[in-house]
């Protein structure tokens, strides 16, 4: 046997107590299109849907209307008025040829007052319509923030994409002008190098980021001084082009960590990265070690100017640029999240007359 409904016990309570108090109401017949009442009429009463379909919107006549529900056989509108007596927040209108029934508001609140089943179960009724309504309202929010974001990635993108692209063009033409010198050739061939490798970190990141996690992640033990060694060797001549000298201030320890190099190089990567955006006249990198019982900590800390307090709880936020003319703005949210695919955590402070400090915690590898 098919479940009854709150809507339809509702209606059958409703049925049976306007026979016996008021001996029926009259049905009302509406073309399809028409408008069965205004945001803002007089709340006089509730309907009842005996045929058709009814939508309830809201919106001013001259601009696009928001279907907020559509009422089917059996379903009731309007009963906002039975309950507050207040002006209609919404309008009706008949989304087919539909057959109504209209209960004035008095006979209503009479028929209520000899059955106090009939106000429980418009009550149930009504508040499982507000649950339907809620969650309609809260998958609208969210697809419309989705929206956004992608607008902002988009956005962001394709104006980070836009300068490489110039200066390569620029570079392009310089490098193939028949009078051009050679000096002049070799300088235009490394600004090509260089921004090749800019766009090809950008676009890394923009598919690190579409993946919403950071990439395979195998972990493995490695000699934490180990992967030093590789970090400096890989990273060191790109943070070089760009005038920034790592330095290690503290002996990297030879304790294993469970690693998954190409991705922990990633990470530090992004931040050594990041730190030489805000230090376009070059700087220094320094790199710090330390160890507990069952912890590494690395702290990274540059020659720049710190981080203002405004921004830093923002840090980690993806396209937070803070005002830097290059990136993506996602670099530190995705060093984050392989930091933490790492089952390691990361966070950033700054010390007045110091540059910006990211410390990562790593965890040992347990012995056995």
């Amino acid at each position: 046997m098919a479940a009854v409904s709150p809507a339809e016990s509702f209606i059958a309570l409703l049925d049976a107590e306007l026979r016996k108090n008021l001996g029926g109401v009259k049905a009302l017949r509406v073309p399809a299109g028409e408008i069965i009442f205004q945001e803002g009429d007089a709340g006089d009463g509730m309907y009842v849907v005996d045929g058709g379909r009814v939508d309830i919107v809201i919106g001013a006549k001259d601009a696009e209307q928001r279907v907020l529900s559509r009422i089917g056989r059996g379903g009731i509108f309007g009963e906002m008025a039975i309950i507050d007596g207040k002006p209609r927040s919404a309008s009706a209108r008949a989304d087919a040829d539909s057959v109504l029934r209209f209960l004035p508001i008095d006979d209503v609140h009479r028929v209520f007052s000899q059955s106090p089943d009939l106000m429980f179960a418009l009550m149930r009724d009504f508040s499982n319509r507000m649950r339907e309504s809620n969650a309609r309202h809260v998958e609208e929010l969210l697809e419309a923030g989705r929206l956004s974001l992608v607008g902002r990635f988009a956005q962001s993108v394709v104006h980070d994409l836009k300068n490489p692209l110039n200066i390569i063009s620029v570079a392009t033409d310089l490098a193939g002008a028949d009078d051009t010198p050679g000096e002049t050739r070799t300088m235009a061939a490394g600004m090509i190098r260089r921004e090749v490798k800019r766009l090809t970190t950008m676009v890394n990141e923009v598919l690190d980021f579409t993946r919403q996690t950071p990439g395979t992640v195998v972990l493995a033990p490695m000699a934490f001084r180990d992967f030093v060694r590789v970090l400096l060797d890989e990273v060191g001549p790109l943070a070089g082009d760009r005038g920034v000298k790592i330095v290690c201030e503290t002996r990297p320890p030879g304790v294993p960590v469970n690693i998954d190099e190409r991705r922990l190089v990633q990470a530090f990567y992004n931040l050594i990265n990041n730190a030489a955006d805000f230090m376009p006249d070059g700087g220094t990198v320094t790199l710090r070690f330390s160890l507990s019982d069952d912890e590494l900590q690395v702290e990274v800390e540059d020659s720049g100017t710190g981080i203002a307090p405004e921004i830093a709880e923002r840090l980690f936020q993806p396209f937070a640029t803070f005002g830097k003319r290059t990136g993506t703005g996602l670099g530190l949210s995705i060093c984050k999240r392989i930091i933490e695919a790492h089952k390691g955590r990361i966070r950033a402070r700054s010390e007045p007359g110091r540059g910006a400090i990211f410390v990562i915690v790593l965890p040992l590898v347990k012995s056995l």
